[in-house]
């Protein structure tokens, strides 16, 4: 018989639900281990959700990448992903082309 834990399920929280657990650690001084209790959530979750807001409010690691630049970075790879793909149909009519007029 196994005594572990099963892994909480993955669950979506809603921003204004992440924005109140920041804000009991941040603001209100709770520690996170009580906040990730009285919310059930994982302390992993709520340190990521700590840390990103205050990488959003200019007081975070070096380098790290504020929720805006995330999300631009997330469709600038998609549009680089289509670029591509596009490319690649484009050269490939090139070629289809190429040979038809020969």
């Amino acid at each position: 018989m196994s005594t572990t834990m099963p892994r909480r399920e993955r669950r979506k929280y809603t921003p204004e639900f992440k924005a109140r657990a920041v804000k009991l650690v941040l603001e209100e001084g709770k520690s996170r281990a009580q906040v990730a209790k009285d919310l059930d959530l994982t302390r992993s979750a709520l340190e990521t959700w700590v840390r990103q807001a205050r990488t959003d409010a200019g007081r975070g690691l070096s380098g790290a990448l504020t929720t805006g630049e995330k999300e631009e970075l997330a469709q600038l790879r998609r549009e680089v992903r289509q670029l591509r793909m596009e490319r690649e149909i484009l050269k490939n009519a090139a070629a289809f082309f190429a040979r038809e007029s020969t």
